[in-house]
C-alpha cells in the first residue's frame, strides 16, 4: 500500500528535502504552507497553523500516515517564540485527530536545545561537546521545549509514535527562509567577487580554529524518513549531522576557491556578516540585473544575522551520532561538497551568477 505523508512547511530548506525524499520513495505527499509552491510530486495545502479552525478544515480529508514537522516562526522574544510555535503544533496536532491515522509524528528542532534560545545562545553554563541526547534540557526557556512538550502530550492523547530531529546548521536551498547559512554565504561570495571586496571570515577564533559539523538538508531528510518506518526508533530524539567534522579554517578556502576569490587572512577580529552586508542591497540589485537573476531582493536570500549568530559563537559544537548509528542509520554527507552541491543548485537555478 502507499504510504502518505504530510509535510509541514513543506517549501522550507528541510520541509522541500523531506517532500523531495518521500516522493523519491513512492510515499503519497502533501505539503502545507501558508503560501504553497509547486513541488514535483507534493499536493500543496495552504494553512496557517496560528488559525486552529482553518487548519482543521485544511486537512480534513487528509489522513497521513507520517506527519514531518518542520516549520518554525521567529517572534521579538523567547516567550513569544514559546506562545506562537508551541500553538502551531498544537494546532496541527489537534486537527489530526487519531481517526485520520497519523501514526507518527516527525519533530524538527536543532542545537538550540544544547545551546539555548536566542535570548541566550551559547552563554551561562552549557553541556560538553560533542553534544549527547541524553544531556537534557538547559535551565531556561525555551521554545524547542515547548513544542517537544506539545509533541509528547498529542502523542500520550492520540496514541502516535513520535522522533525529535536536532540538526546543527542546515545547509539547502530556499529563498525567503529565515535561517540560510548556505545561501548568504553563496551571496556574500558572489558580492565580493563582483565589488572586489576581500573574502573575510567574518566569526570568532574558536570557530575559525576549533572543529565543527554540519547537516545537509538531504541527511535530515533519510534520517526523518528512517525514524518514521524504523520501530526502534519509535518515541526517540536524535542528533543528525554529516557524520564529518572540519575547521572553518578550512572551510572557508574551499568556498573562497568554488567561487575563483581568494579568503582574505583572518587575524582573529570578529566582522560580522550583518556590518559587512550593512549596505549590499543595492549592489545585489545591480549584480542580479546585469545577470539576469531571478531574484533581486538581498533580503530573501541572506540571513546574516543567523550566520554570524553560528559562526560568533566562543565555543566548539560538535555533535555525537552514536544513537542513530547504533540503530541502524548509516547516512553520511561531506560538508564541503554538501556546500557545493548548494551552490551548482543556486547556479542552476539562476540564484547566483
Amino acid at each position: 500500500m502507499t504510504r502518505t505523508a504530510l509535510v509541514v512547511g513543506a517549501t522550507g530548506i528541510t520541509g522541500s528535502a523531506v517532500a523531495r525524499q518521500l516522493v523519491a520513495e513512492g510515499w503519497e505527499v502533501h505539503g502545507l504552507a501558508r503560501r504553497p509552491q509547486e513541488q514535483d510530486g507534493v499536493a500543496p495545502v495552504a494553512a496557517d497553523l496560528l488559525d486552529a479552525q482553518g487548519a482543521k478544515a485544511a486537512l480534513t480529508d487528509i489522513h497521513p500516515d507520517a506527519v514531518f514537522l518542520t516549520t518554525w516562526l521567529r517572534r521579538d522574544s523567547e516567550a513569544e517564540n514559546i506562545r506562537v510555535n508551541g500553538a502551531m503544533v498544537r494546532n496541527l496536532l489537534a486537527a489530526l485527530p487519531p481517526a485520520h491515522g497519523a501514526r507518527h509524528v516527525a519533530l524538527v528542532t536543532g542545537l538550540k536545545h544544547y545551546l539555548g534560545p536566542f535570548e541566550a545562545y551559547g552563554k551561562g553554563h552549557l553541556p560538553k561537546t560533542p553534544f549527547r541526547e541524553d544531556q537534557g534540557r538547559l535551565d531556561v526557556e525555551n521554545f524547542y521545549y515547548a513544542q517537544e512538550d506539545e509533541l509528547f502530550a498529542a502523542a500520550e492523547r492520540d496514541g502516535f509514535t513520535w522522533s525529535v530531529h536536532r540538526p546543527h546548521t542546515v545547509i539547502g536551498k530556499a529563498v525567503g527562509n529565515a535561517m540560510n547559512m548556505g545561501t548568504t554565504l553563496a551571496v556574500y561570495a558572489t558580492i565580493c567577487r563582483e565589488a572586489g571586496r576581500p573574502f573575510t571570515f567574518p566569526g570568532s577564533a574558536m570557530q575559525w580554529n576549533g572543529l565543527t559539523d554540519m547537516t545537509d538538508a538531504r541527511q535530515l531528510a533519510r534520517q526523518l524518513v528512517w525514524a518514521a518506518t524504523t520501530p526502534a526508533a519509535a518515541n526517540e530524539a536524535f542528533n543528525i549531522v554529516n557524520g564529518d567534522v572540519f575547521r572553518w579554517s578550512w572551510m572557508w578556502e574551499r568556498i573562497a576557491q568554488w567561487f575563483g576569490i581568494e579568503a582574505a587572512p583572518f587575524d582573529g577580529t570578529v566582522r560580522p556578516l550583518e556590518e559587512q552586508m550593512a549596505h549590499d542591497a543595492d549592489i545585489w540589485t545591480d549584480i542580479a540585473a546585469r545577470h539576469g537573476l531571478v531574484e533581486s531582493d538581498l533580503a530573501r536570500l541572506a540571513s546574516p544575522w543567523h550566520t554570524d549568530a553560528d559562526l560568533g559563537r566562543p565555543i566548539e559544537v560538535v555533535t555525537d551520532m552514536g544513537k542513530s548509528r547504533k540503530l541502524g542509520f548509516t547516512g553520511y554527507e561531506a560538508t564541503d561538497e554538501a556546500f557545493f552541491d548548494l551552490f551548482a543548485k543556486l547556479r542552476e537555478d539562476r540564484l547566483i551568477p
